[in-house]
């Protein structure tokens, strides 16, 4: 077809865009991926639902004289954070066998004043703690007596002296679990922008090897072309995420395992914007990469610098968000424009993130989007349609 009566402006954008949306959404490796994803999704969820329920509970059997310290445990657990079951032992052989099978963490034997415990392998320092403070007060009690003081007001006068403790700024309680929201958004965002940034350079290099690119360039320009495809596909991932994104939400608010619905929420909106931000950045770059060759045996080589850059920040930052999400290292690295689409929603979600700062990497990573638009299309435009051996990049650059 005559160039000259090719589709005008964005009307072929729109088709290219829906040409690629229409065959990646209906592609079997799509909807597996997809499930399968879903199925690892809902397995880790059920698995954290599991051991958060049992994480701070420990279940503990009382032998003889220690049925006299069953209250005192709970209310020391209470006071700790830490549920206790107490549980009365009559049998100490059915009680061993139930500590190798974990139905009992602890089997205490003896007296209040001289415990003794069984576990399996070690005993939890926390319980470990209360039974200690347990066997001393009791030995106290006793030394107390023998001594003529009245041993209940000795101990509360020692029980009332405590640390007093100055705090400059009041501690978040739920800081651990915005934590781990963000991280669940950072790695879906990486995996996103990874996956179908690379499949617009597979896309690149197929049409470009089969000469089909050819035929497509007669009928609409390279602009066209590549925006259409990066359109369709970045929507292919943005649904992709949007699937997974809600029903992980959904599984762990029902589950119990996350109870800030609203932060999650919240996330996953931020990470729908930085999602398009970044794909939009690291699409046209590896659409680039992949004009440079012909072959798919190729198209590593041309991809490895980008996808380490992606990488190696990705590794980095995730690192440092989890030792700290408020260092001068996290604000800065998520910053960077070729990092923000990946940490910047992980900060938002920690809350620990300044609205000029949301507003600073948005303009950076805006600006570096035309950027590199314009370089990655310069560079596309010049060296799609040369096939044969790998096109330079100072070349396509020239042209």
């Amino acid at each position: 077809m005559n160039p000259n009566h090719s589709a005008s402006g964005f009307t072929a954008v729109r088709l290219v865009a829906q040409r690629e949306l229409n065959t990646r959404l209906r592609t079997r490796s799509f909807v597996i991926g997809t499930v399968l994803i879903l199925a690892f999704l809902g397995g880790y969820v059920l698995l954290q639902a599991s051991l958060f329920s049992g994480a701070d509970k420990q279940t503990v059997g009382l032998a003889g004289q220690t049925g006299s310290i069953a209250e005192t445990l709970k209310q020391q657990g209470k006071q700790l954070g830490e549920e206790i079951e107490t549980v009365t032992v009559t049998n100490p052989d059915e009680a061993r066998a139930q500590i190798e099978n974990d139905d009992l963490d602890a089997l205490l034997t003896g007296s209040p004043g001289d415990l003794q415990v069984l576990v399996k392998t070690e005993l939890d320092p926390q319980l470990g703690a209360m039974l200690n403070q347990i066997a001393q007060n009791e030995v106290l009690v006793g030394e107390l007596a023998q001594a003529g003081a009245d041993p209940d007001q000795v101990l509360a006068t020692v029980q009332s002296k405590t640390v007093k403790v100055d705090q400059l700024e009041q501690p978040d309680p739920e800081r651990g679990q915005r934590l781990a929201i963000g991280l669940a958004m950072v790695v879906l965002l990486y995996m996103s922008i990874t996956t179908y940034g690379t499949m617009v350079a597979q896309g690149v290099v197929e049409e470009k090897s089969s000469r089909v690119v050819e035929i497509l360039l007669s009928t609409v320009r390279p602009w066209q072309l590549l925006l259409g495809k990066v359109i369709g596909l970045g929507l292919v991932g943005l649904v992709q995420l949007l699937i997974l994104a809600g029903a992980a939400l959904a599984m762990t608010t029902v589950s119990g395992v996350i109870t800030l619905s609203g932060v999650a929420t919240g996330t996953i909106l931020w990470g729908l914007l930085w999602y398009l931000l970044g794909f939009f950045l690291y699409a046209t770059i590896f659409a680039a990469a992949g004009a440079l060759v012909s072959r798919q045996e190729d198209m590593q080589s041309t991809m490895m610098p980008v996808t380490m850059v992606l990488l190696i920040g990705f590794l980095v930052g995730f690192n440092v968000l989890i030792q700290n999400p408020e260092s001068g290292l996290a604000a800065g690295l998520s910053l960077v424009p070729l990092l923000s689409p990946v940490l910047m929603p992980g900060r938002i979600a920690a809350g620990v993130v300044s609205g000029w700062e949301v507003a600073l990497a948005l303009v950076l990573t805006v600006a570096a989007v035309a950027l590199f638009t314009w370089l990655g299309g310069k560079i596309y435009r010049n060296a799609v349609l040369r096939t044969g051996s790998r096109v330079k990049l100072a070349d396509a650059l020239k042209g």
